[in-house]
């Protein structure tokens, strides 16, 4: 008489904790509110911040519809500073562009890591996001994703919509605001503390890895560096040298990491 036969045993699903299982349920609405509430904070840096583009563009001669155009159209408010200040510079055109690209290049290193993401959305819906990506909806967002990766695609794109609602309106709000009534601010405010204050409070939590500390501590040196080239250019030299330290330096750990795994 044969043995009947047994059945393999199933593997089991990991477990998932209760706070993780309540984060997983959200509704696409319910994402889109704790996106906008997580944002809020931001809010501190992203008030002063605007309203001093709208001072600085209006008093570099830019008429209020150019300032309001530049800031909704690029909305990215480290590439519009450096614009307006070549602009005041008479700086010639080609050098503003390539440096507010230089600038920029690190939404290009954002994008790239969404993809994973929510790169199985819908055409238009990138599209929206790819206007709306700036540092304060991507470090959200990305931390979001990170420790949720569970999270369908409907609830990261209405997370990332909800920090875009706090994080973008009220910097186009801030800039009108400044433009119009930027005489009228004190200057002991001193609003361009913001500035610093905004990208170390976004790159402190991010330098996770080794690379992206070597990525960080090369474009600083690049930066400082290259200070005495005119009308801030040694961006466009200083960015591409983080970004190529940081893509070797992960590139290299990774051959290492193969080799000791070859070893074992």
């Amino acid at each position: 008489m044969s043995p009947i036969p047994q059945s393999a045993p199933t593997a089991k699903a990991p477990e998932v904790s209760p706070d993780v299982a309540r984060v997983l349920a959200r509704s696409p609405a319910a994402c889109f509110r704790q996106g906008t509430i997580q944002s809020l904070p931001f809010m501190l840096v992203i008030l002063p911040f605007g309203l001093l583009f709208g001072v600085v563009a209006t008093e570099a001669g830019l008429h209020i519809t150019q300032t309001m155009g530049f800031s909704i159209l690029v909305l990215a408010g480290a590439s519009q500073f450096t614009a307006v200040q070549l602009l005041v510079d008479q700086a010639p055109t080609i050098v503003i562009i390539l440096s507010a690209l230089a600038v920029n290049l690190r939404m290009a290193m954002y994008s790239a890591s969404l993809v994973p993401w929510i790169g199985s959305a819908s055409p238009r819906a990138r599209g929206v996001v790819a206007y709306l990506l700036i540092d304060q909806t991507y470090a959200l967002s990305i931390r979001e994703y990170e420790k949720y990766p569970d999270l369908t695609v409907r609830q990261r794109l209405a997370y990332f919509f909800g920090t875009c609602l706090t994080c973008c309106l009220p910097w186009s709000i801030a800039t009108y605001l400044g433009a119009t009534i930027g005489s009228a601010i004190p200057e002991s405010w001193a609003l361009d503390f913001v500035i610093p204050i905004t990208f170390l409070a976004m790159i402190a939590p991010i330098l996770r890895t080794a690379a992206h500390m070597a990525a960080a501590l090369v474009a600083i040196v690049a930066a400082l560096g290259f200070s005495f080239m005119p009308s801030g250019t040694g961006m466009l030299i200083a960015a591409p040298l983080g970004m190529a330290t940081g893509a070797l330096f992960e590139t290299w750990m990774a051959r290492q990491k193969a080799k000791g795994a070859g070893h074992v």
